[in-house]
């Protein structure tokens, strides 16, 4: 059976890379007992999937894996069951959640069919961003002059050579949505399509540059038709107020 679960990832943690959170779970599956199935070859490994990387350094309300079980204890509720078929009272996410470290929780778990990866099918996502040393009404003219733009040109390196990238389109909302002590705070929706365009990009392309003080990234979004929905449902909080679509 292949399971979805969506986690948190908040706190200390944040500066924990996405290579170690990987191995954090091949632990924690470990440390519960739980069957995983592994792939073959010289060096077997757990078959987890991942979503999207997230940056050293960022909080999440909203990261997701796959994994596939052979623990027949498991049913189609989250539910854990005895050897008799009787609920034991705990769910699959308590069960991890007692085994990851502080900072990362199970919010979420449900049973899903093999399909594309969710590197694949993540289109957007929606980020939360403090930023410093900004007012309101300034923090508002540098949304509006990045919304203004037809074109948010930058030119990076890239395997040694200049790449220059239109990173506009990738933006598909932003907006202030109130005041911090030290400044304001943002939220934008970023296409991750056919590259991921990270807050700290955003921040830096326009004049004048700024500097985040925190970010988390709330959402992830799978496009659906003309809508869009989430890999895995959870409650979120602080829920994210409106903002301006681009």
């Amino acid at each position: 059976m292949r399971v979805r679960i969506r986690f948190h990832k908040k706190g200390k943690i944040r500066f924990t890379s996405h290579r170690d959170v990987a191995r954090i779970w091949e632990r924690a599956f470990r440390r519960a007992s739980i069957g995983v199935a592994y792939s073959q070859g010289f060096s077997p490994r757990q078959k987890l999937s991942f979503g999207l990387a997230l940056s050293t350094g960022y909080e999440s309300e909203a990261e997701f894996l796959e994994v596939d079980l052979v623990d027949d204890r498991f049913c189609d509720e989250g539910i854990w069951m005895d050897g008799g078929g009787s609920h034991v009272g705990t769910t699959l996410a308590e069960t991890l959640s007692d085994v990851l470290p502080v900072g990362i929780d199970v919010v979420a778990v449900a049973p899903v069919e093999k399909g594309d990866s969710l590197q694949q099918a993540v289109v957007a996502c929606t980020w939360a961003i403090e930023v410093d040393n900004i007012g309101l009404s300034d923090a508002e003219g540098w949304v509006a002059d990045v919304l203004s733009r037809s074109k948010i040109v930058v030119e990076r390196e890239r395997k040694g050579k200049p790449v220059v990238e239109d990173l506009r389109p990738q933006v598909h909302a932003l907006g202030v949505t109130g005041a911090t002590a030290t400044g304001v705070r943002l939220l934008a929706d970023l296409g991750t399509q056919p590259r991921a365009l990270r807050p700290s990009e955003l921040l830096v392309a326009v004049d004048p540059p700024l500097a985040a003080r925190t970010v988390c990234r709330m959402h992830q979004w799978m496009s659906q038709g003309v809508d869009r929905e989430e890999p895995l449902m959870a409650p979120v909080s602080p829920a994210p107020p409106a903002w301006v679509s681009a």
